[in-house]
């Protein structure tokens, strides 16, 4: 699907937060490409939070919305475990975004692979 990512993807545990089944479908579909282990998705806040607590993971794209609700508490629960994670948006003003996202790397939706992979990449060098 595309190609190769600039740095290593394969083998990494990604965790998935994201509400729109089309989204989290392709995203769940490039990561896997690249040989990850996909968490997810996860569709609420609650179940994403769940999923940074009982799995082992080395990174997320966590979608800021999720269902009208801010997924502050999940980025919050990725700083608690030392997780790096991509934000993905469709929100032009990222002023109105939740102070615990604002040294993640971010993806505006739409996305395209290259997009995405760099802010992996972004999310790791931090």
């Amino acid at each position: 699907m595309g190609d190769k990512p600039a740095f290593a993807l394969a083998g990494l545990r990604i965790l998935v937060v994201e509400d729109e089944y089309m989204v989290a479908e392709l995203l769940c579909t490039i990561l896997e490409g690249f040989g990850c282990h996909v968490i997810g998705p996860c569709a609420t806040v609650a179940e994403a939070v769940a999923a940074v607590r009982a799995n082992k993971l080395d990174c997320a794209v966590l979608d800021v919305n999720l269902d009208g609700n801010s997924s502050g508490p999940v980025a919050a629960a990725l700083n608690a475990a030392a997780v790096p994670f991509v934000v993905a948006t469709g929100y032009g003003d990222l002023s109105l975004m939740d102070a615990m996202f604002d040294q993640a790397p971010r993806i505006h939706k739409p996305f395209d692979i290259a997009q995405l992979t760099a802010s992996l990449q972004a999310a790791f060098v931090k």
